[in-house]
């Protein structure tokens, strides 16, 4: 009897042990946490329940502009003058007035920093000319990334009927965000001032504390509404780990602060990412049919990355290479190939992308003549079909 109830007590401890570790977030109604190199679930809670995103929405309004920045069809010293409907706009604001003229990067602090509902209008009319127009763009652009279960109706985030988005897609948005890493030089800033047209200043102060209170952590967006509560989407790096957390319907800003803290602490404290493989290491070479070169190093498009727990130990890949001829020119970035990953008892584990390590020319005619000229020289005979 007494062996029983001493195997019930541990049954129990158990039990209750993987309760509390699974109980990172007990005050949010929904909530993920995910690595930012390949998009790993580390720890989700409803992560699928359509819910008002708030300012949390701006996430998807600066995903646009990055691309548009990146692309080079937007720049950062670009005009904007600011209408009288960016102006109008209620709820969080950095107070611009209509007939103002500011840069891209000042408005783009504005929403970064102090998540000004004027300051993302105004970029939304920059570049797709209205609103309306704008947030087309970002709803299609959520489908292409795979955020299914949002819909916005607009580019701030104040509540609307049908403006819902989830944890895991916020998640998403977050990661490719974050392939635009110059995001973090102003989703990282607690506090500046934003120079008005007249000489004025208005103080910008980050509405996401934890930019100021946890290490690591480099942005990336609040929101509150009294329908969305407060939410949180966070992100954070030491070492060569970072990652990406998000807390939705938060009854307090401490509350959503707190659930945030112990999302980024279990993750840094359980996992450890391992790049087996960088991109800039020589796989092999490959034969460049037509090309000033006749050979070209071969390389992975992106590191060769993993999730794995503190105490896993090393393990150690191959890599099997799948190219087919391939025809100069070639730049360094065009897939023109795979390498499959295999581990230690020969099975395939993955397939990654490969490109050259340098950009390949098509050769000209004094190319081939002087190619034929150096096997002349060399007394190699020239083979003719």
């Amino acid at each position: 009897m007494k062996k029983f109830l001493l195997m019930l007590l541990s049954f129990l401890i158990l039990i209750m042990s993987v309760h509390a570790a699974e109980d990172l977030t007990p005050t949010a109604k929904s909530a993920i946490l995910i690595d930012a190199s390949i998009g790993k679930v580390m720890y989700e809670k409803n992560a699928d329940e359509k819910l008002p995103p708030a300012s949390m929405t701006k996430l998807a309004s600066m995903l646009i502009i990055m691309e548009q920045i990146d692309a080079g069809k937007l720049k950062l010293t670009d005009q904007v003058t600011i209408s009288e409907d960016a102006a109008s706009m209620g709820g969080s604001q950095v107070f611009l007035e209509a007939g103002e003229v500011y840069t891209v990067e000042q408005l783009l602090k504005g929403i970064s920093i102090a998540s000004g509902n004027d300051a993302v209008v105004a970029m939304a009319e920059k570049i797709a000319g209205s609103q309306n127009a704008f947030v087309e763009m970002i709803n299609k652009r959520l489908k292409e990334i795979g955020a299914t279960n949002t819909v916005f109706v607009n580019a701030h985030g104040l509540d609307a009927e049908g403006h819902v988005s989830t944890a895991r897609d916020m998640a998403t948005i977050a990661f490719n965000l974050l392939k635009h890493p110059d995001i973090l030089k102003y989703t990282s800033i607690y506090e500046e001032y934003l120079e008005k047209n007249d000489g004025s200043k208005t103080w910008l102060v980050n509405t996401n504390k934890l930019v100021r209170f946890y290490e690591g952590v480099d942005g990336l967006k609040t929101g509150f509404t009294n329908a969305a509560g407060y939410c949180l989407t966070a992100t954070a790096q030491k070492s060569n780990l970072r990652l990406i957390s998000v807390v939705m319907g938060e009854d307090t800003t401490e509350n959503r602060s707190a659930d945030t803290v112990r999302l980024l602490n279990y993750g840094f404290n359980t996992f450890k990412l391992n790049t087996f493989k960088r991109k800039s290491e020589v796989l092999g070479q490959i034969r460049i049919e037509g090309g000033k070169k006749e050979f070209a190093a071969v390389v992975l498009v992106n590191d060769a990355t993993e999730l794995l727990k503190n105490t896993d130990n090393i393990p150690k890949y191959t890599f099997n290479i799948k190219v087919t001829k391939i025809k100069a020119p070639v730049q360094k970035g065009d897939v023109i190939g795979q390498a499959e990953i295999i581990d230690n008892e020969g099975n395939i584990i993955d397939e990654v992308d490969l490109t050259v390590k340098e950009d390949i020319a098509k050769a000209n005619i004094f190319d081939y003549w002087l190619k034929n000229i150096k096997i002349l020289g060399s007394g190699k005979t020239i083979l003719k079909n």
